[in-house]
C-alpha cells in the first residue's frame, strides 16, 4: 500500500518504522519541511514553510493555535499539489504536535489518517506549574495549556486513530481522545545498546574512560529545567566532594526543546554552571555537546550511574537506551519515568526537587557499584522484554499501520 509520512523534523519517531515498511513491500514517501537536513532512505518530499509569526496582543491564547494552522494550511497546499500529480496514499502517519496533519482528510478523504499522539497539554497534573522555581501554578496557566492542547484535539478528532509511546502520555488525552491511542514505544535497539565490558569512550582533554571507571553521566537533547538540569547540577557539589575520583560526563545542546528559553543572551548551561561552579572540580565535569549515536552508545556502557531527570512530560529514548546499556539509572519520581523504573527493583527514583537526595544516593551507587548490579540487569531486562525495538515494539507497530491498509476492514 502507499504510505505518506508527514513530520516536520522527518524521520523523527519514524526512524526505524518508516524503512521496515518500506523494505515489506510498500510504496513509502515522507513529507518535510524544507529546512529539515536530515537524511533517510525513504522518498522525501519538502514543503516550505514561512508564515509570520502572530501578534501576541492580537491573538492571546488563539496564538499557538494559529501557529499550528498555519503550518497545517502550508502542509495541505503542497499534498494539494501531490494529488494534482495523482499521488493517493493509502494511510497518512504524520505527527500531530505542529499542526502538519489538520487539514489532510480534506485532501484525500479516501486515506486512513494515523496520528502521533505524542502528548496532550493540560493545566494541571503534568508540566504546567509542576517547578514553582519557574511557574507558581495560576488560572491563567491553566488557560494557556488548555488553549495549546485545541490544534491536539482537533488533529485526533479528525485521524482515524492515534499512537503514544507511554501509557501516561496517552493519558494526558481527554477520555473522549484516549480510547483512540493506540500504546508503543518507538523501540530500542538492544542489540546495540547493550552492555560491553570492553567499551572505551575517550574525552575532548584525551582521558580515556572505561566501563567500571566511576563514571557519572547526564544526557538529554539539550540542558534545561524541563530536564532537571538545574537539579542535577546543585546535586554535583556534595557528590564530587564524597567521590573524589568520580568522572562526571554531560551530554546535551545549548538550545531549548522544551519550556521556556533562558533569559536574553544566556543559556542554562552557563547559568546553573556558574551557580556551582566555584565549588566543584571543573576538570572532572565534562560538556561534550551533541554527540555521534557511537561515542553515545560508549558513553553508556561506561556509565556506572546514569542521573535522568524530567518533568511530567514527554520520556526521552535516552533513559531506556540507558536501561538497555545496563546502566544504573537514577531517575525522577515522576511520570512517565515511573512508568519503566519500579524504586529498588530495576533502578532507583529520587524526587525532582531534592537535590540533598540526588547527592546522596547517586554518591552511594558511585561507591558501591556491586550492591546495584541485580538492578543494572533487571533494567536491561525490562527493556529487552518490553520495548525491543526488532522483537517487540517494531513488528506492533508495522502490525498497527497496516491494519489500517486498504484491504483491511
Amino acid at each position: 500500500m502507499k504510505i505518506l509520512f508527514v513530520h516536520q523534523n522527518f524521520p523523527g519517531q519514524f526512524l526505524h518504522l518508516a524503512p521496515a515498511l518500506q523494505a515489506r513491500g510498500h510504496d513509502c514517501v515522507a513529507l518535510t519541511d524544507v529546512t529539515n537536513s536530515r537524511t533517510s532512505p525513504i522518498q522525501t518530499v519538502k514543503y516550505r514553510h514561512s508564515a509570520p509569526n502572530p501578534d501576541p496582543a492580537a491573538c492571546r491564547l488563539g496564538r499557538n493555535f494559529t501557529q499550528m494552522s498555519d503550518r497545517g494550511v502550508t502542509v495541505a497546499r503542497a499534498c494539494l499539489q501531490l494529488r494534482d500529480k495523482g499521488y493517493v496514499p493509502d494511510v497518512i502517519f504524520g505527527h500531530s504536535g505542529w499542526g502538519e496533519t489538520l487539514f489532510l482528510k480534506e485532501i484525500w478523504p479516501e486515506a486512513k489518517l494515523l496520528v502521533y499522539s505524542e502528548f496532550y497539554y493540560k493545566g494541571r497534573g503534568a508540566d504546567v506549574g509542576f517547578d514553582p522555581e519557574f511557574d507558581q501554578p495560576s488560572f491563567d496557566q491553566v488557560m494557556i495549556a488548555q488553549g495549546r492542547a485545541a490544534h491536539l484535539a482537533q488533529s485526533l478528532v479528525h485521524a482515524d486513530a492515534g499512537l503514544s509511546p507511554t501509557r501516561w502520555q496517552a493519558s494526558t488525552h481527554p477520555p473522549a481522545l484516549r480510547n483512540r491511542i493506540e500504546v508503543i514505544f518507538d523501540g530500542v535497539d538492544t542489540a546495540v545498546m547493550c552492555p560491553n565490558p570492553q567499551a572505551t569512550l575517550t574525552l575532548p582533554n584525551g582521558r580515556v574512560l572505561r566501563a567500571g571507571d566511576e563514571v557519572l553521566t547526564f544526557v538529554n537533547r539539550n540542558l534545561e529545567p524541563y530536564r532537571g538540569y538545574h537539579s542535577f547540577m546543585r546535586a554535583l557539589p556534595a557528590i564530587l566532594a564524597e567521590r573524589p575520583e568520580a568522572q562526571v560526563v554531560i551530554v546535551g545542546g545549548d538550545d531549548v526543546s522544551y519550556g521556556r528559553p533562558a533569559p536574553e543572551g544566556q543559556k542554562w548551561k552557563d547559568i546553573y554552571l556558574a551557580e556551582v561552579a566555584d565549588r566543584i572540580d571543573l576538570s572532572r565535569v565534562h560538556f561534550l555537546g551533541k554527540v555521534p549515536y557511537p561515542s553515545f552508545v560508549a558513553l553508556m556502557q561506561v556509565s556506572r550511574v546514569h542521573a535522568y531527570l524530567t518533568y511530567p512530560f514527554v520520556l526521552s529514548w535516552s533513559m531506556l537506551e540507558a536501561m538497555s546499556a545496563g546502566c544504573l539509572v537514577i531517575g525522577s519520581r515522576t511520570a512517565p519515568v515511573q512508568e519503566l523504573i519500579e524504586d529498588g527493583v530495576n533502578g532507583r527514583l529520587v524526587d525532582f526537587h531534592d537535590v540533598k537526595g540526588w547527592s546522596r544516593l547517586i554518591s552511594k551507587a558511585l561507591a558501591r557499584p556491586e550492591k546495584f548490579t541485580a538492578m543494572r540487569q533487571a533494567a536491561r531486562e525490562t527493556i529487552v522484554r518490553g520495548y525491543d525495538l526488532q522483537t517487540v515494539c517494531l513488528p506492533r507497530m508495522i502490525g498497527w499501520v497496516e491494519s489500517f491498509g486498504p484491504d483491511k476492514p
